[in-house]
């Protein structure tokens, strides 16, 4: 397959198409992007076995991705392996910790990347200035998502006096999004693996007219029914999520939150600093 200058690279094939693929053929996708080098060296059968799929799932997985057969995918990997991309720097000369050090590192950064060169400014601002205008401020995740809700809840606390997360020990969810209101704003954490119950909480935020953010993981394709949709990048060096760029946006969102509160915010944080000092925690 001849390449030129406009051909897409082929892991970013592989990414586009991730939220359109069958079950299998995503477990296939989401192994090739865990380890983009190696296909290279593996024929069609190997690599359904590694990926645990069969060998007619790796020949419809390259179709979708645009090419006439696995050898033409292979060799357009072949390729790019020799560009210098990150993620398909050889590393056999390395000792097995180093190897682990330098993957996940790289998959980080990679992440990071692939993740804010889709979220403008202007989104960020406009979620920022949603937070600090509302009503109040409702922070749901559910499973993985939940500790990143509970963070992100709690740095917000440090600018806005109405935030809460969701859902708590011993609540129900009826209880919280009964109070949901027009001049509220909902964020929504729905990250791998998202439970069903999450589809319907976005549809109760929706129905209550509060804007909307929804962060989720690069596997879900954008949903035009919210405000705002921020996909992570999430791909990983292992058999783990890296969420490096999901703990990013958290915090990017708190620290715009609380610049353009200005003054407002400073003296809030001041007279945290105060009772702080004051109680002795710190």
């Amino acid at each position: 397959m001849a390449r030129s200058s406009q051909t897409r690279s082929f892991l970013a094939r592989v990414r586009s198409a991730l939220p359109s693929l069958h079950p299998a053929e995503r477990r296939l996708g989401e192994f090739v992007c865990d380890f983009p080098g190696e296909i290279a060296s593996y024929d069609a059968q190997e690599l359904a076995k590694f990926a645990g799929v069969s060998k007619a799932t790796v020949s419809r997985f390259v179709r979708r991705l645009g090419y006439e057969s696995y050898e033409a995918a292979r060799k357009h990997a072949r390729e790019e392996q020799t560009t210098g991309s990150r993620l398909f720097l050889q590393s056999a000369a390395l000792e097995p910790g180093e190897r682990s050090l330098a993957l996940n590192l790289d998959q980080g950064k990679d992440n990071l990347d692939r993740t804010f060169s889709a979220i403008t400014q202007a989104q960020v601002d406009a979620v920022a200035r949603a937070i600090l205008d509302a009503r109040k401020t409702w922070v749901i995740g559910f499973r993985a998502s939940h500790p990143f809700a509970d963070y992100l809840r709690w740095q917000l606390t440090q600018v806005v006096e109405q935030v809460v997360s969701l859902p708590g020990g011993g609540e129900t969810l009826g209880e919280h999004l009964v109070s949901v209101r027009p001049e509220d704003c909902v964020i929504v954490i729905g990250l791998r693996r998202r439970v069903a119950i999450t589809e319907q909480v976005l549809a109760e935020a929706r129905e209550s007219g509060a804007r909307v953010l929804y962060i989720t993981d690069e596997g879900l394709a954008p949903d035009p029914s919210v405000t705002w949709h921020f996909r992570c990048c999430t791909l990983a060096a292992g058999p783990l999520f890296n969420h490096t760029a999901v703990m990013a946006l958290c915090h990017l969102l708190a620290m715009r939150t609380i610049e353009l509160a200005g003054d407002d915010s400073r003296r809030r944080l001041r007279r945290i600093e105060t009772l702080n000092d004051k109680l002795e925690e710190l």
